[in-house]
């Protein structure tokens, strides 16, 4: 019978109080460790972290990091850290699905020792948890599409494997400096195994937000497309939580919708104009 091959998640937050619980409790069950790096959150985030251990026990890795944020070098020793043969990295504005994240556990267990990554898609909120960007909004060039798509699975046996690059630009490369994604194209799996992004929403309060490196730039004022009155959100939405833990079912105010009425027609010019991409 052959080894069962283990997976870790990888979670980098501050200030993530509105998410956070829903992002980790949405992975959690089919980890084998979860590892989280607080790096000074001064929200309810180390409350909700500290619920999340009460439930996980051994599971749960945490560690709170002092000085400068570095990105790249904050990943890189959660890398050194890591002793499973897979990592997922989950940031804390990332809710999955439960059959989304079971596939792609399944997918490392069945094929991870021929697999270097594996890619998936987004539907990336705007406004609310109600509203999704359009589909042009996603530039990002992975697994030979370009959309809203990342690089979420990481076999930990690349040759030289390291974080690379400042916040916003954070990627893994191999020990020659390329890129893993710029590797065998083969061992690369694109996987229909969607999350829901909330990069571009509020994620603490307004004040908590700007505490936060470009978290402000993040923020998009934009009237999304609605998801049907039918649409399936994550089932963690649905289970119990603290009761200090907020509400996912926020909606857009007043004042948030009438900026994103004004801005939304200039956001979709902008995007058909520019063609760019980025690939990591």
């Amino acid at each position: 019978m052959a080894k069962k091959i283990t997976v870790s998640v990888h979670a980098l937050i501050k200030n993530e109080s509105r998410f956070a619980w829903y992002s980790i409790m949405s992975v959690m069950p089919y980890m084998d460790k979860v590892m989280i790096r607080d790096t000074g959150s001064t929200d309810s985030t180390p409350q909700i972290i500290s619920e999340i251990q009460k439930i996980g026990g051994e599971k749960v890795d945490f560690e709170s990091i002092s000085g400068k944020f570095d990105e790249a070098g904050a990943r890189q020793k959660m890398l050194e850290d890591t002793k499973e043969d897979w990592f997922i990295v989950v940031d804390a504005d990332e809710i999955w699905w439960s059959d989304s994240i079971k596939k792609v556990v399944e997918l490392i267990n069945s094929n991870g020792q021929n697999l270097e990554s594996i890619v998936v898609p987004s539907f990336n909120l705007v406004g609310d948890v109600f509203h999704y960007q359009e589909k042009a909004a996603g530039k990002y060039h992975l697994a030979g599409r370009t959309g809203h798509y990342s690089l979420r699975a990481i076999n930990r046996k690349i040759p030289g494997l390291a974080a690379i690059k400042p916040h916003g630009q954070t990627g893994w490369a191999d020990g020659e400096g390329r890129m893993i994604q710029d590797r065998n194209s083969r061992k690369i799996a694109f996987l229909d195994a969607p999350y829901l992004h909330a990069t571009h929403l509020m994620r603490s309060n307004r004040k908590k937000d700007l505490e936060v490196i470009k978290r402000q730039m993040k923020l998009k004022y934009e009237i999304g497309i609605p998801f049907p009155g039918d649409f399936y959100y994550p089932e963690v939405f649905f289970g119990s939580r603290p009761k200090f833990v907020k509400s996912p079912w926020q909606t857009m105010s007043p004042v948030f919708k009438f900026i994103a009425f004004l801005e939304t027609p200039f956001r979709k010019i902008k995007r058909r104009v520019w063609k760019g991409g980025v690939g990591y």
